[in-house]
């Protein structure tokens, strides 16, 4: 009966893909700043950003990729930034929307359904296969598309050992980066096309090289390894450290591949989540403080916080904060009104804009 179920939500959703959905964004101001808000999604169903290291927004701001259970099953949207209506873009019968992920160009996008890579054009939805997780093999946590718009990055897992795999695109031709007995996940391309930075079991950071014949094991701080991105020259990785020593603040960290060095950025009121702009000159993060459960920023020269609302998530470690690629706006996820909806904090008067790339 259930899988019966399943097929008919599977054919529903796929006869829906292109429909349009009318805006549901809601302003108000924060309570604990004032500061204006912007809810983008309806809290009466769940909606999601992408993996905090898949660019949401569009280079120019025109719009933002997201999924969302709000037609029975999880699918991805499109949401055109200045009206606030949301086009309907998969129709997947197993959505990963982790891995909706938008290409350099901004002209199409990848995701997995099930163990099938997708690869969509925006301008009429088409889309086609450019990969198929083997028979016998798992995909592994994390997925990204390299910088220039020339491969994407997954892990597998087969037989005991885990595979950090590179996909062409839009070919679809694969290859073995590097195997592993301790599983790998969140593969990420340096910036300079050089190299791919991994985690490496719960709290290693590992740098591979792209043609997968050196991977080194980044020095870090001792606890828990967080969030990690490339520095914008891809020379160093930035990550969020908890300390094991209690009583001790979360930290950004900044580690290089090359000295072996890490060295400290900036403590933190406790971030659970961050995430750095486009020239990593202030971050965006979520506080796990339970008094102020806020979103905040960090600039990096002064190190000075600045709140801009409360997130109030029941999960602090997944509100996503992260900056639009010209830095003006911080979007974020919570359920602080109900179920998981996305948010938005305009902060062109507290963040000198940058590059859109």
């Amino acid at each position: 009966m259930l899988s019966c179920v399943a097929a008919l939500t599977a054919r529903a959703a796929a006869s829906e893909k292109g429909q349009a959905f009318p805006p549901e964004r809601v302003r108000f101001a924060d309570p604990a700043t004032e500061f204006l808000v912007l809810r983008l999604t309806d809290p009466s169903h769940s909606s999601f950003l992408p993996a905090r290291y898949l660019r949401p927004v569009s280079r120019h701001g025109a719009f933002l990729l997201y999924w969302s259970d709000r037609t029975g099953s999880p699918q991805g949207f499109r949401m055109n930034l200045r009206t606030g209506e949301s086009q309907q873009v998969t129709a997947a019968g197993n959505l990963d929307g982790s891995s909706l992920a938008l290409l350099p160009n901004d002209r199409g996008f990848c995701y997995f359904d099930g163990p099938s890579l997708r690869l969509v054009t925006l301008s009429n939805l088409r889309e086609r296969e450019v990969y198929r997780v083997p028979d016998g093999s798992t995909r592994g946590s994390g997925f990204s598309v390299a910088p220039d718009g020339s491969r994407a990055l997954l892990v597998e897992f087969r037989d005991g050992m885990s595979q950090l795999r590179q996909v062409s695109l839009p070919g679809g031709g694969a290859k073995t980066l590097r195997g592993s007995s301790v599983p790998l996940s969140d593969p990420l391309a340096s910036p300079r096309g050089d190299a791919v930075l991994c985690r490496e079991g719960a709290d290693s950071l590992s740098v591979i090289r792209q043609d997968g014949r050196e991977g080194r094991t980044l020095a870090v701080a001792p606890g828990r390894t967080g969030p990690a991105f490339w520095s914008p020259d891809g020379r160093t990785v930035l990550y969020l450290n908890f300390p094991a020593e209690p009583g001790k603040l979360n930290s950004i960290r900044e580690s290089d591949p090359l000295a072996n060095t890490d060295r400290l950025v900036s403590v933190t009121s406790q971030f659970a989540d961050f995430s750095p702009n486009s020239d990593a000159s202030v971050f965006a993060g979520a506080s796990a403080s339970r008094a102020s459960p806020h979103v905040l920023i960090l600039l990096r020269l002064t190190r000075r916080e600045l709140t801009l609302c409360e997130h109030r998530a029941s999960d602090p470690a997944r509100v996503a904060p992260e900056f639009s690629p010209d830095s003006q706006q911080v979007y974020f996820q919570s359920d602080r009104h109900g179920k998981p909806a996305i948010y938005c904090v305009p902060v062109e008067r507290l963040v000198e804009p940058t590059g859109s790339g």
